[in-house]
């Protein structure tokens, strides 16, 4: 994961391992990186994914407050829902059991985009309240 500077959030950007050279000691990753950059190594966890995302719903419906969402885009990694959770619909439930039923639509993808940043391995929940 490559740390997101001035993040509040504790927030990173998961990259893929796509090479390594124990020759020489080094490892490619699907992105650029400077020189001393950190980078922390990630492992898919189905239920740290799981209590994360409840940790988040748990977060937006205290935001929500008293105003139930009127819709909602839900856009999440083709690396979770059956791969992580089991079942494509988990987080769709996890959603509708956390803020109510709305209107909600998405779809997988490889790269789900939110504020001015490309995430992998990650869902991105878009409310309209």
């Amino acid at each position: 994961g490559l740390p997101i500077a001035d993040s509040d959030r504790g927030d990173y950007l998961v990259r893929n391992l796509i090479g390594v050279d124990t020759k020489n000691k080094l490892l490619a990753i699907g992105d650029l990186i400077e020189p001393g950059q950190p980078l922390q190594f990630c492992r898919r966890d189905g239920r740290c994914a799981w209590e994360d995302m409840h940790r988040m719903l748990d977060d937006l419906k205290k935001r929500c407050g008293r105003r139930p969402p009127r819709g909602g885009q839900y856009y999440s990694c083709l690396g979770r829902g059956q791969n992580l959770f089991g079942n494509d619909s988990e987080e769709l439930r996890a959603i509708r059991s956390a803020l109510g039923d709305f209107p909600l639509v998405g779809f997988f993808a490889n790269g789900e985009i939110s504020n001015n940043r490309l995430y992998g391995y990650t869902g991105v929940l878009t409310l309209f309240l």
